[in-house]
């Protein structure tokens, strides 16, 4: 993408300031239309004559900078007037910031704005703004903007002295269109409570855990100093608690001007639950304090209800972790010095994220992203977009490459999502094939495990399933997986056809037993055991001789429940989902979680933290659970990719009384509805499409249509 414009930035240096680029100009025609392009290293905000341009928050969001730079396009008819001033205020983001993990940096890119406005008047002419060096740069009231420290702003500061700006020589071959969907304000939640804690500190409680920020009202003098701390739980002893956050200090400060005014911050972003009044002029009151969602802009697709109400604020949980994690990228977490696009995170929840909201476009810009920051020989960076240091190669979070994308088409039937990622995809699997040690498994490396998987030996964040039979098991369905993409886009897959079979069998050959939860889950979902039914069964009685709890991490409890459903143990499948003691999902419901928890014992049984190193209760992986509720549960799954053909084989449990499920796909709303009654269960069935529906075992296809179906109670 090309503009007749030049980068520029600061002639001299401003320290934290964040910088404000200016130009004035005026218009003597009567103006038809005018479209504002710009762009900026880091997050910017425009203003025409101080009203805002559009309602991205967070401008250009996050992208491999090197090569990937969005430019977003504004039709900004109605901002102007005979004297204009266009302004730009240029914050750190993502580019500019300091992230303090003893490996990862980001690309620490000088500050820099490249702006076209395009005016054409009534009478066909046209006038161009562009940057050059005629604009001018001062000093903002942000005297301060990070993504992990937050913002301080004074409200004091206005005019100050303007100064040249200096023209950069940076290419504009990295410059893209708009290709994500734009971050912008959601929901706005209000103040529940404030309290005073043992410690006597001032604590102000939402009751949801946000990603975004919070706006303040205020009658002040000039000087008067607000500063606030954020965090997402309480201490044992009630005191707010924030030592997860780790370096990240994520405090706002605010210094007043005289009057009534309303604040809230422009460049930055937190994650929080509760924020902790360290200054604050006056008495606090609950209706001066709103906190505001901020995500990127998705549709809600997916709608689960259910007679238990535990798991309805577990699903509730779910959509919460995704809203504030899916911030321009899948991040892991929103309030630590991390906030990275984790790929081992978006690879067990993409399928889950895609029945719940339309993500299509999201996950599109974030895998174009991926392709371009793949290494030479095929390895995935651990985060994308990547940040130097954090190292790439592992299995299952690698696996990204290929899970994504076919998942992406099959919840949305877009080929163009495959032949875009085909050759990232195909180059990864290759990546395998050049490095392992061992033909046809992948061996050798360094790898996450299960990671965080409740049997790991003490002091390891792994679980005990063996490496090398994740990453063979996952090297098996990434080939399966690309195997499948490429006969979609009529690609001769024979070699790689060949190498799947090879891959089978050395499997099958290496590992004739399994021997933790993970390891025989793997085995089944990925097809790989000789006997699938066996291995499931095995599986089932190692749940029940465990205390019928999960023992898996990262990598098996996405399929855990799928394998149980699958293989005739539904029973043990509903078991783990409705029970609340840790470890488990609703453990964390019972102990007030409003998102999903990294760990399940997050917070242990005694009140205390499992640890204050790596401890997030914003994390969204484990809410892979829900795409077993849309699947198995309420029976939804496609016959054919987006939803073109649909397949509906509830599996309805006592215990959950009723389930009310529907996902919106491309072909309309399919949903799966049942419910138990006196002597049978009643089933509600909508779709769409030509549908194969299973209801006690009895199969039939029927047409697009409503229908109401009942089954005795024991079939």
């Amino acid at each position: 993408m090309k503009l007749n414009a030049r980068w520029i930035g600061l002639s001299q240096p401003m320290g934290d300031v964040c910088p404000q680029f200016e130009t004035r100009f005026t218009l003597t025609k009567d103006v038809q239309s005018a479209m504002l392009r710009v762009t900026a290293m880091g997050v910017y905000e425009a203003r025409i004559n101080g009203r805002r341009v559009g309602d991205f928050i967070l401008a250009p969001g996050f992208t491999s900078y090197e090569t990937r730079v969005q430019v977003q396009t504004y039709d900004v008819t109605s901002l102007l007037s005979a004297e204009n001033c266009l302004s730009v205020r240029v914050g750190g983001g993502w580019c500019r910031n300091f992230l303090d993990l003893s490996h990862g940096q980001y690309p620490g890119e000088e500050v820099a704005l490249i702006a076209e406005l395009t005016v054409i008047n009534a009478d066909g002419t046209e006038k161009t703004i562009s940057t050059d060096d005629t604009w001018q740069v001062r000093e903002s009231a942000i005297r301060k903007s990070e993504i992990y420290d937050g913002e301080e702003y004074d409200a004091r500061v206005a005019d100050t002295p303007l100064m040249p700006v200096r023209v950069l020589e940076k290419t504009q071959e990295c410059l893209i269109p708009q290709e994500g969907e734009e971050v912008i304000e959601h929901e706005r939640v209000g103040a529940v409570r404030q309290f005073v804690t043992p410690k006597g500190e001032r604590v102000i409680d939402f009751g949801q855990e946000v990603t975004g920020y919070v706006e303040i009202t205020v009658d002040a003098k000039a000087g008067d100093r607000i500063e606030l701390s954020h965090a997402e739980v309480l201490d044992k002893e009630g005191n707010f608690y924030t030592e997860n956050y780790r370096a990240a200090k994520a405090k706002l400060v605010y210094v007043c001007r005289d009057g009534i005014q309303t604040y809230k911050p422009v460049l930055t972003f937190y994650g929080f639950r509760y924020i902790r009044l360290d200054s604050f002029p006056g008495e606090a009151q609950l209706s001066q304090f709103t906190a505001i969602s901020v995500h990127s802009r998705l549709r809600r697709t997916g709608f689960i209800r259910c007679g238990e109400e535990k798991v309805n604020r577990l699903m509730r949980n779910v959509i919460w972790g995704q809203k504030d994690n899916f911030l321009d990228v899948p991040t892991d977490c929103p309030q630590r010095n991390e906030r990275l696009g984790w790929t081992g995170d978006a690879e067990v929840f993409c399928k889950t994220a895609s029945y719940n909201f339309d993500v299509e476009r999201f996950f599109t810009k974030w895998l174009r992203d991926m392709a371009a920051d793949q290494k030479e020989d095929g390895r995935i960076p651990h985060v994308i977009p990547e940040v130097k240091g954090i190292g790439a190669g592992s299995a299952a979070w690698d696996d990204a490459a290929v899970i994504c994308p076919w998942q992406i088409y099959m919840t949305y039937g877009n080929p163009a999502i495959l032949r875009q990622q085909f050759d990232c995809m195909k180059k990864y699997v290759d990546f395998i094939t050049h490095t392992t040690k061992d033909p046809y498994l992948w061996t050798g490396g360094k790898h996450y495990g299960d990671w965080l998987g409740l049997d790991a030996p003490s002091g390891s964040y792994k679980g005990s399933s063996r490496e090398e039979l994740i990453a063979s098991a996952y090297y098996a369905y990434s080939t399966q997986l690309l195997c499948r993409a490429g006969r979609v886009l009529g690609e001769d897959m024979r070699e790689y056809e060949a190498l799947y079979e090879g891959i089978v069998k050395a499997f099958r050959a290496r590992y004739t037993e399994y021997k933790t939860q993970t390891e025989m889950v793997l085995a089944v979902h990925f097809r790989l055991a000789e006997d699938l039914q066996a291995t499931a069964d095995q599986l089932a009685q190692r749940i029940r001789d465990d205390g019928m709890k999960m023992q898996t991490g990262f990598v098996g409890t996405p399929y855990i429940l799928h394998v149980l459903s699958d293989y005739g143990h539904a029973d043990i499948a509903y078991s783990l989902l409705l029970r609340r003691e840790y470890p488990s999902w609703l453990y964390a419901v019972e102990k007030g979680a409003t998102t999903i928890w990294e760990h399940w014992d997050g917070i242990m049984e005694d009140g205390s933290f499992w640890s204050a190193d790596m401890n997030s209760f914003n994390h969204y992986a484990y809410g892979s659970v829900a795409d077993w509720v849309y699947e198995a549960a309420a029976g939804i799954t496609p016959l054919e990719p987006g939803f073109a053909r649909v397949r509906v084989a509830p599996q309805p449990d006592r215990r959950l009384g009723w389930l009310d499920v529907s996902i919106d796909t491309r072909q309309g709303t399919v949903r799966s509805c049942w419910r138990y009654e006196e002597d049978k269960i009643r089933f509600e069935i909508d779709t769409p499409v030509e549908t194969q529906v299973v209801i006690a075992g009895k199969e039939r296809t029927v047409p697009a249509g409503s229908y109401v179906l009942f089954a005795p109670l024991g079939d």
